[in-house]
């Protein structure tokens, strides 16, 4: 594993420190009126969540680690652990439910998402930035009423709330930005 500079950690970089994997959330660097510049970086650990804050000066040396990142498609739930297939090797994988944490309910039956991995232990999982939803609840459409920055709450078929604009009605398709958690267009 390549070896880098205190100074050239960045934001998503993953880093072995301290016996663990860790993945940089906040990077800032530093120069104090006396002493030398250093990097203080707000680090997460991949395996259990914990949070760590860490100084880097430019001398020191740290081992950043990839992660192999593989297309997997969602199988089933069972016992709070997802089921993955290997979308090449056909090969299952069960990952625990909250690695995907509030983005959870997003995951759809047959979805394929990416999974990373480091050897063959699986640490990080994403859906997809933009995912088709209907819409269960929401307010009647209002004949005349503009979409000048007005917005009402509907409810999806994941459990999810989201705001919508007012033309927008129940049983519409539309398509949620899952990173952002809101409405992005009609489906």
């Amino acid at each position: 594993m390549p070896k880098i500079n205190g100074n050239e950690i960045r934001p998503g970089n993953v880093l072995e420190h301290n016996d663990g994997l860790w993945a940089a959330v906040k990077v800032d660097h530093v120069k104090p009126g006396k002493g030398g510049a250093f990097a203080q970086v707000e680090m997460k650990n991949l395996r259990n969540g914990s949070k760590l804050n860490e100084r880097f000066r430019s001398a020191d040396k740290v081992e950043r680690v990839r992660l192999e990142q593989k297309d997997m498609q969602f199988l089933y739930e069972d016992d709070g652990m997802l089921i993955f297939m290997d979308t090449e090797t056909y090969d299952q994988v069960q990952v625990a439910s909250d690695l995907l944490g509030d983005r959870r309910p997003f995951l759809q039956d047959g979805m394929t998402i990416v999974v990373e991995f480091y050897e063959s232990e699986a640490l990080n999982a994403s859906v997809p930035q933009k995912v088709t939803c209907k819409i269960v609840e929401t307010e009647p459409v209002v004949k005349g009423q503009t979409a000048a920055n007005s917005f009402k709450p509907a409810i999806l078929d994941n459990g999810v709330k989201v705001m919508v604009p007012p033309f927008v009605g129940q049983d519409e398709m539309i398509i949620v930005d899952t990173i952002a958690m809101e409405y992005s267009e009609r489906a």
